[in-house]
């Protein structure tokens, strides 16, 4: 994919545990546009990359559609810290702790490891951005390890 930079490196989107929607069907857009987290509707629905996106207005999935790759959080919605540190994934991101680093929307664990991510992001998005392509790899499998790809 052209200009998704590193946010879908193979097209790996984390739809969690349960309900198979990018961000437990938070509105991507709203965290750019609004600050905070933002639950969608199934009503304003946008499939990309074969996953369900949801957005609170079709305003929000209109810009959505006309720029996925800048909108999109990065690692494919896994916790960043994870990615960053330890090559390897966290499934159950919290979608209330995230942040926004020159311009791209990063999910963590909780809010907690958010502020701490914040605080070392000139080290820590470095690292995951040089990570994300092995662990996309990983990912990529049709029936992942876990294992595998929690303990690199």
């Amino acid at each position: 994919m052209a200009g998704a930079g590193s946010a879908f490196a193979d097209d790996s989107v984390n739809t969690g545990y349960f309900g198979g929607v990018a961000i437990m069907g938070y509105d991507t857009v709203a965290y750019f546009t609004e600050g905070k987290a933002v639950k969608g509707s199934e009503e304003f629905s946008y499939e990309w990359v074969g996953t369900p996106w949801h957005f609170a207005s079709k305003e929000h999935k209109e810009m959505f559609k006309s720029e996925p790759a800048k909108y999109a959080p990065q690692y494919g919605g896994y916790c960043a810290g994870e990615v960053a540190l330890n090559e390897s994934v966290t499934v159950n991101v919290d979608p209330e702790a995230f942040k926004i680093i020159d311009g791209k929307l990063y999910l963590i664990y909780d809010e907690g490891n958010a502020a701490a991510f914040a605080d070392n992001a000139d080290d820590l998005v470095p690292k995951g951005d040089a990570k994300w392509p092995v662990v996309a790899a990983k990912l990529a499998v049709d029936e992942p390890d876990w294992n595998v790809i929690n303990n690199p």
